[in-house]
């Protein structure tokens, strides 16, 4: 990965009780930004925290050294250094003097993009979100030069604050060969995207900083002419844009909508609901939890439509290494908050490592297994005699139960009794399983033609004694889950291959068959490692046949 950062440059505005340090330091070229303020001590930050850089409070003169080299402050109190891509903001008191700086450092660093390299390629619009200081700004400058220089693409560049092409008037050769058009003042970012589409025909608009609801209006507009559009945004997921009267209009914008009896019936659900307005601006949404770890929506209607229906999202975690090797990890969630982990000593999610250049998205994450088995040797440690260290690696949510024609109370009671992981719902379209009364569920057609499309299972009782409820529920839960000591001895003395096997038939069962209600076709072994995978699967009392050659045979699981 190549950095550009020009750091002399920046240190060159700076007095010399504080510049000396910094020059010095062992982490000079991890520095973040230098923080001055009036009658307070020097204080640099770097990723693992701040530092202070000298004993010496900040003085006036201090400040005015830094000012008189570096050109005026532009309305939103900003400024930079001439061809460079480094920012200086100011703070000011009552009077409108200068009575702090912040000197943030602009680093051009290529091979940011690479773990979204394939997105660029489909022409979709792509938002990028997180929160400020994660990354954004960067990802956006080498996005640019992807485009402009290795598709040759007509890129134009809205830049409102000089932060993506660097200050002055000639933009930093970071953009390649795209054009930058700057804008006068940050309230007249929306004119100028609308000019730049009208007079300069370009491919790509990029845009920093959406954050005005007349801005987001424009990307629309922008969006409706045919006009690739990249673009940045503050917020930690697409729940947070969602929930964003001004921004929401990125992303489809959201209305309340009345039902009619017989379509609130038919979904479940209240009469009044939130629904997407319209298309998205953006048909590609990138959040940037950590600046090595990205969550991708590729499909942003979808996604929008499944977290206002409640449903389970399923999520695309990319996280790049320093070796330049990416993790590609799937997995489920009621939110899209969640906190990333990429700490190769532990096991919480199957990992699944492959490059980007021939990852299908249309293929099963199964079929990628195989590329773990190189990894997976010096992360799994087991010794004979004891159990094995990692528990549960994949784990599910509770699950959302249904009930008709049963007394919610006494289902209640039973499960908050026996401590069960179920949550009851009146809304069937959320739910994973129906518990009805088969005397009900006879004669409703609606209901099991509604869970045949949906792909909920229904389970029914004779009656609504404590025993059928109790009997019902637990028959639920052990389709769901198996027990930490099953798991541990079926694993026990086996080697790397054998146990890599049985994670295979785990993550088949727990991350598909149970949540997509799909067949999964395992990938080829041999009699002994097919006879392991025979046991899990009666442990989870799965239907399964094998087929194939003799040297090619293999496991099809199907869903109950």
């Amino acid at each position: 990965m190549l950095i550009a950062d020009d750091l002399d440059q920046l240190l060159n505005i700076l007095p010399d009780f504080i510049k000396n340090p910094l020059e010095q330091h062992p982490q000079k070229k991890l520095l973040i930004e230098v923080v001055m303020d009036l009658g307070r001590r020097p204080e640099a930050r770097f990723p693992d925290g701040p530092y202070y850089l000298s004993h010496t409070n900040v003085s006036w003169y201090d400040l005015d050294f830094s000012i008189k080299k570096i050109p005026h402050f532009s309305s939103d109190n900003r400024s930079g250094i001439e061809y460079t891509l480094h920012r200086i903001s100011s703070i000011k008191n009552r009077k409108g003097n200068i009575i702090g700086l912040t000197c943030r450092v602009g680093r051009a660093i290529f091979g940011t993009i690479d773990i979204v390299r394939d997105l660029l390629y489909n022409g979709n619009s792509i938002l990028l979100l997180g929160r400020p200081g994660v990354g954004k700004t960067t990802a956006i400058r080498e996005i640019t030069r992807v485009l402009a220089d290795e598709m040759e693409k007509r890129v134009v560049i809205i830049d409102t604050s000089n932060e993506i092409a660097g200050d002055g008037d000639i933009p930093h050769p970071a953009i390649g060969r795209a054009r930058r058009m700057q804008v006068s003042s940050p309230n007249l970012q929306h004119q100028v995207m609308i000019e730049a589409v009208e007079n300069h025909m370009p491919e790509v608009i990029i845009i920093d900083e959406i954050g005005t609801e007349l801005e987001a209006m424009a990307a629309r507009t922008i969006a409706e002419r045919g006009v690739q559009l990249v673009g940045t945004a503050h917020g930690n997921s697409l729940e947070n844009l969602i929930k964003n009267p001004i921004l929401s209009d990125l992303i489809g914008g959201i209305e309340y909508v009345t039902l009619g009896d017989h379509e609130a019936k038919r979904r479940g659900s209240q009469k009044s609901i939130l629904e997407r307005k319209s298309v998205p601006a953006f048909q590609t949404a990138i959040e940037i939890h950590q600046r090595n770890n990205w969550i991708i929506h590729k499909k942003v209607d979808i996604i929008v439509d499944q977290i206002l229906d409640g449903s389970i999202l399923s999520l695309e975690r990319r996280i790049l290494n320093n070796d330049r090797s990416i993790y590609i990890e799937s997995d489920t969630s009621h939110s899209t908050e969640f906190i990333m982990k990429s700490n190769a000593s532990e096991i919480n999610k199957l990992k699944v490592i492959g490059n980007l250049n021939s990852f299908n998205n249309n293929k099963s994450l199964l079929h990628n297994i195989n590329k773990i088995k190189n990894k997976y040797s010096n992360l799994i440690h087991i010794k004979n005699n004891q159990n094995i260290s990692f528990a549960s690696s994949i784990k599910l949510k509770s699950i959302q139960l249904y009930l008709y024609g049963i007394n919610i109370h006494q289902v209640e009671n039973t499960i908050n009794s026996l401590k069960l992981s179920i949550i009851l719902t009146r809304n069937i379209i959320k739910a994973d399983s129906i518990l009805a009364l088969r005397s009900y569920i006879k004669y409703n057609s609606k209901i099991r033609h509604l869970a045949k499309s949906k792909q909920i299972v229904i389970y029914t009782i004779h009656n609504c004694t404590i025993n059928n409820i109790i009997r019902a529920l637990k028959q639920m839960l052990n389709l769901y889950t198996i027990s930490i000591f099953n798991w541990n001895n079926l694993c026990l003395g086996k080697n790397f291959f054998e146990i890599n096997a049985l994670f295979e038939v785990r993550f088949a069962i727990e991350k598909v068959i149970f949540l997509k209600k799909q067949p999964v076709e395992l990938l080829p072994q041999s009699d002994y490692i097919r006879k392991l995978q025979y046991k899990l699967l009666k442990i989870y009392n799965m239907k399964y046949c094998s087929f194939g050659s003799f040297n090619n045979q293999r496991l099809k699981i199907y869903p109950i």
